[in-house]
């Protein structure tokens, strides 16, 4: 039962957990109109302390397209943080007018704490490099509709793993099934980091820093941007931020069936000559999104078919 649950890690949910919010998004897909009025005179509040596009757009339209309504902001310089109310306060005001708080912060372990101020669930929408379990949600609804299964796959994972929230989320919920193989394709100042390779058997997982070299092998390449906002120093953005870029040369090296994903938004990583090819997924991958939150929200919301 997941009515009144709160989202804070993909973890946080068991396999049976996470294949029934899987199951009822594909109903959704195949029938978005019988769920239309689903969600009426429910209300969600979007709390977004740092920038988003997809991940709040989605988030909006899912509650919306359920027939709900949203409150929430965008910037926190809009809100009450701007004159020093914490986000305990902040959180225990926001679940008295709502039925479900969506939260993005800046710091780790931001919505975990909120949680415990909240009597309405709480769903992580990404805090700092730690975690974004809707984007894994998102991930394994997209991987299971076009590749049929979330088991025996091997996942090239590529680009910045020490910073990549979505790539942990991912990585931590997909080691979980079955005979799942992980590349973990990175510069060395951006390889995952150990409490994740932790997580994994020594044989599930291997590194490198070569993209052309492991492509053949791969059933999945899951690219991720060089993230401006996480680094320090700019010049060291600057030196990596064109460290891979997936082309049309590449995907020849590539399976027929390979799919490329990527939790967007891209800047250079992906030639825009790739959009091109149909094993290109990653703005399928965003519509899929919409409809796993829909799921979703239902689900912690207690909402019947």
């Amino acid at each position: 039962m997941l009515k009144g649950r709160h989202l804070i890690e993909v973890n946080d949910f068991n396999l049976q957990e996470l294949d029934e919010i899987l199951t009822f998004a594909e109903k959704i897909v195949e029938n978005p109109a019988k769920y239309a009025e689903l969600g009426k005179g429910k209300l969600m509040a979007t709390l977004f302390y740092e920038p988003s596009t997809r991940t709040k757009f989605s988030f909006e339209s899912a509650m919306m397209r359920l027939g709900g309504q949203v409150i929430g902001f965008s910037d926190p310089k809009a809100s009450s943080t701007s004159k020093g109310e914490s986000l305990a306060d902040t959180t225990q005001t926001i679940a008295c007018y709502s039925d479900l708080i969506v939260m993005r912060h800046p710091k780790e372990g931001a919505p975990k704490w909120a949680s415990k101020y909240s009597d309405v669930p709480i769903v992580n929408a990404g805090d700092g490099g730690h975690q974004h379990p809707t984007q894994t949600l998102t991930d394994l609804l997209t991987i299971r509709s076009l590749k049929g299964r979330l088991n025996k796959l091997t996942v090239g994972i590529c680009g910045d793993l020490k910073f990549g929230r979505t790539t942990h989320s991912l990585v931590k919920t997909l080691s979980r099934y079955e005979d799942i193989n992980f590349v973990f394709i990175s510069p060395e100042e951006l390889k995952i980091p150990k409490y994740i390779k932790d997580g994994l058997s020594k044989d599930a997982y291997k590194e490198t820093d070569s993209l052309d070299g492991i492509m053949p092998e791969l059933d999945i390449l899951y690219m991720t941007r060089i993230q401006k906002e996480r680094f320090f120093n700019e010049e060291d953005y600057l030196r990596l931020k064109g460290y891979y870029i997936l082309d049309n040369e590449k995907m020849e090296l590539a399976k027929s069936d390979m799919i490329v994903m990527h939790p967007l938004p891209r800047v250079n990583e992906i030639a825009t000559e790739v959009d091109k090819d149909p094993r290109a997924v990653y703005f399928a991958q965003a519509k899929y999104g919409m409809y796993v939150r829909m799921a979703l929200i239902a689900k912690l919301l207690g909402l019947e078919e």
